[in-house]
């Protein structure tokens, strides 16, 4: 048959098909390999969350996908190596909100510019945030208030880790700090495994970071959870109040992990990574394997992300103030 015979035909039948089957035909076929870029250590939240949706990336979006950490500068360096990237969807970012919300408040001069820089897909998993002793802080210590009362007795030793300098933790760290008058003293790590497993080794006392991330070493006895940061106790902690609960007024949060392309990405690549991860979070696999790392699915589209970004940038930029905390940058 020729050619233009046969193209004519094919136009028929998706004419008779509808609108839909020419929006089908006009998608663009699955590129060949994509990497879902993760700016922190493998092991930990986010590093579990690109994981997950990257096993069903393909074949949909691409014919392969494999995760890549670029871990260092609390996350900066994954998020300007998409920036830099080429944008037709061989490049993903997979990064939690403060690196985007909060660090333009901390960062006198950032390698990237959130907005600018970067194209929004999807969020891909909510999770609150929690509070953790080790084997330095006494067994007495059961609460946060208790762990407070410890640290304003112990100031040689008053100090916690966190994620990164400038991040959500970081700053509910020092707030609630402030709420017992307690000056303490944060550490910064390059992802939240490596601060916990220097908390389990007696090496600092405490840590703030995502729930998710203290779940197997308080399941196995090796560090004990104080607090968690949700409007209500965290499904996978429920035996765990949350710092409301224990008088902490107003200290409540949670954080988003979004997906991310580099600026200038085509809209039918948008959206065809953004039909991808919704259906990856809808997948059975999926959710369990967020569950296990403290994490709830959770899918928005492009225009959801880009508001969400923007009403968390705003709210962060007094509670920095506040604090008065500047990175070196």
């Amino acid at each position: 048959m020729p050619t233009s015979r046969r193209h004519l035909l094919q136009a028929g039948a998706l004419a008779a098909l509808g609108p839909a089957a020419f929006a089908w035909a006009q998608q663009p076929a699955a590129i060949d390999s994509t990497k879902v870029i993760v700016g922190f250590a493998a092991g930990g939240t986010a590093d579990v969350v690109g994981r997950r949706i990257a096993e069903k990336l393909h074949p949909g979006f691409a014919k392969a996908a494999y995760v890549e950490n670029r871990t260092g500068a609390g996350g900066q360096i994954a998020i300007t190596a998409v920036k830099e990237a080429p944008a037709d969807g061989t490049n993903i970012l997979v990064t939690p909100m403060s690196m985007l919300g909060i660090y333009p408040h901390t960062y006198r001069k950032l390698p990237y510019d959130p907005v600018a820089d970067l194209t929004p897909v999807s969020t891909g998993a909510i999770f609150d945030y929690g509070f953790a002793v080790g084997p330095l802080v006494p067994a007495s210590v059961k609460t946060v208030p208790d762990y407070l009362a410890w640290a304003k007795a112990n100031p040689a030793q008053a100090s916690f880790g966190s994620p990164a300098a400038g991040s959500a933790p970081h700053f509910i760290g020092v707030l609630l700090g402030r709420t017992a008058g307690v000056e303490l003293t944060h550490v910064a790590f390059r992802g939240s495994q490596p601060a916990i497993l220097d908390m389990v080794g007696g090496q600092i006392p405490a840590v703030s970071g995502p729930v998710g991330e203290f779940l197997q070493f308080a399941a196995a006895g090796k560090i004990r959870l104080l607090g968690t940061s949700g409007a209500r106790r965290s499904r996978f902690t429920p035996h765990v109040p949350t710092y409301t609960e224990q008088g902490l007024k107003d200290l409540v949060f949670s954080e988003w992990y979004g997906f991310f392309l580099p600026a200038r990405a085509p809209a039918a690549t948008v959206q065809r990574l953004n039909a991808t991860i919704r259906s990856a979070v809808a997948n059975k696999a999926v959710i369990d394997g967020l569950a296990a790392g403290g994490l709830d699915p959770l899918a928005t589209s492009p225009g959801e992300l880009a508001a969400m970004l923007k009403a968390d940038t705003e709210r962060w930029g007094p509670l920095v103030k506040s604090i008065g905390f500047t990175a070196e940058g």
